[in-house]
């Protein structure tokens, strides 16, 4: 994301798992709000952690003060295994937190994703619920609703599509949502990868973040 990413590696069920961290200014945030993990869209399409869409959801949980991580999924650039259709990659998502939970072992947790990287949070955020662990937030980008089985989600999410997707088409993700009566924040003019409207994603998160 920038030269303030530190890069490292954890070990998985298949083998290493490269990671990102970012820290927000210590200046600006001399308490630390939270721990954000962000997910990147499906790793065989081209999918790395440093998609243009979660590097924007990186650089916006810095910037409310969340020590933020990312991870490469199985198979993509130092991250070792194959791709297991989110099931492993959600497992090794709680790798990760639980990795992360070893340093800030307290910290009001934020699950956050873009395209496929919404499928594996919105099941680690099912599979932490079950479990009784507490998350603050769920920040869903390009949610993949009418690709992979999208578990119901919390009413305050934070969904954000683009009206011209064509990836994932915004009524499949209408349709997921009407029998939850939860609401979207759609982007005019925005594809699925959101070009030319990324300033967009981190206002509307900022504005409402509560």
């Amino acid at each position: 994301m920038n030269v303030q990413s530190k890069s490292f590696l954890i070990q998985g069920a298949a083998g290493n798992i490269q990671c990102a961290l970012n820290l927000p200014d210590a200046e600006l945030f001399p308490q630390l709000k939270g721990l954000a993990l962000v997910a990147h869209p499906h790793p065989l399409f081209g999918g790395t952690m440093e998609n243009k869409v979660a590097q924007t959801l990186a650089r916006t949980f810095v910037s409310l003060g969340y020590v933020t991580v990312r991870m490469n999924f199985r198979g993509v650039g130092q991250s070792e295994g194959v791709h297991d259709a989110g099931i492993g990659e959600t497992d090794d998502m709680e790798t990760l937190l639980k990795h992360m939970r070893q340093e800030y072992p307290d910290l009001p947790l934020v699950l956050s994703g873009f395209s496929f990287g919404t499928f594996v949070q919105s099941r680690l955020h099912q599979r932490l619920n079950e479990a009784g662990v507490a998350v603050q937030r769920l920040v869903l980008v390009g949610a993949a609703a009418g690709k992979w089985a999208m578990p119901d989600i919390p009413a305050d999410t934070i969904l954000i599509h683009g009206e011209l997707d064509d990836t994932i088409p915004l009524q499949a993700v209408f349709d997921w949502l009407r029998p939850q009566d939860i609401p979207v924040v759609v982007i005019p003019g925005a594809d699925h990868f959101f070009h030319k409207r990324l300033p967009h994603i981190k206002k509307i998160v900022t504005d409402l973040w509560t």
